[in-house]
Formats: structure tokens, sequence, C-alpha cells
């Protein structure tokens, strides 16, 4: 859907469905968090307890903004993958991760098409968080962090 062809309820269902995976992120860090076992989980396992914090604001953010556009904010999750494994554990969040920063990008360019710069910003400042997330799990998982910007050189990020 592109950016200037979005209307502003059309934005409250994307945003719903963002809500929606907000709390799928929620679940999985909080579940995750507790049951990743094991020395070389130790660190990613607080961090994800973090992580589960911070998608709970992001939760509260996004669900203000789909009231502010005259919308019902959702009430459900999207499935959360459990398994026995750490690695597939930490997979999941990456990917999932990945998918809400490729969403996100694309509702600051919609916000911005309607005029709501307000609401763009406020998703920039998830976004920035969404991505200190993908840099832990990927760093968890001894990856590079994942190149989404479709086409777009990536900019090494040091830290």
């Amino acid at each position: 859907m592109a950016g200037q062809d979005i209307t502003r309820d059309q934005l409250a269902e994307l945003l719903n469905e963002d809500l929606s995976r907000e709390y799928q992120a929620i679940i999985a860090y909080v579940v995750y968090s507790q049951v990743l076992k094991g020395a070389e989980y130790m660190s990613i396992a607080a961090q994800l307890e973090e992580h589960a914090h911070q998608e709970l604001q992001h939760a509260l953010t996004i669900s203000r903004q789909i009231d502010y556009l005259g919308k019902m904010p959702s009430a459900t999750a999207k499935p959360v993958k459990t398994s026995d494994k750490a690695r597939d554990m930490l997979r999941f969040d990456l990917d999932n991760e990945n998918e809400t920063i490729r969403n996100y990008r694309e509702r600051v360019r919609q916000c911005e098409a309607l005029g709501e710069f307000a609401l763009a910003e406020q998703i920039r400042e998830i976004l920035v968080q969404e991505q200190d997330h993908q840099i832990d799990l990927a760093t968890a998982l001894g990856e590079d962090v994942p190149d989404l910007t479709a086409g777009r050189p990536k900019s090494k990020r040091t830290r």
C-alpha cells in the first residue's frame, strides 16, 4: 500500500496489525527471557527481559495513536512460536523484529504522506529501539545484522 494512497482509516488498520505484533513481541520476550538456559544465553536473556518492557511501551504508544485516529486498538496478539532450542527462539525473535522494522519504516512514509508528522516521529522513536533489538538478537546468534534497506547501501554501525 503506497504511502500517498493510504487513508487515515487504512493507517489505523495497519497500526492495529503492528499493535498485534507488539503484543506478540511482549509475550515472546517474556517467555523466552525466562526459558533460555545456559551460560552462553545469560546476557541475551537479560536483554530480552528489557525488550519486553520496551515492547509494552511501544504497544501503549501505538494504541494511543490508533485511538487518536478514531479507531479501537486491537486486543489480539499474533501467534508466538516456541521451541526447546534456544537458537530457534532467538531466530523467531530476529525474524519478527525484521518484519516489524520493515513495517514501521513503511508506516513512517505513510504517516508523512498523510501529513501526520507527529505520528511519524512517534514511530521513528519506536524504530530506533526495534533496530537495537535486532542488533542484540543478531549478535546473540553470531550473525551480521540483516540488511533490510531493499537496495539501498547499508551503513555500518559501530558500537
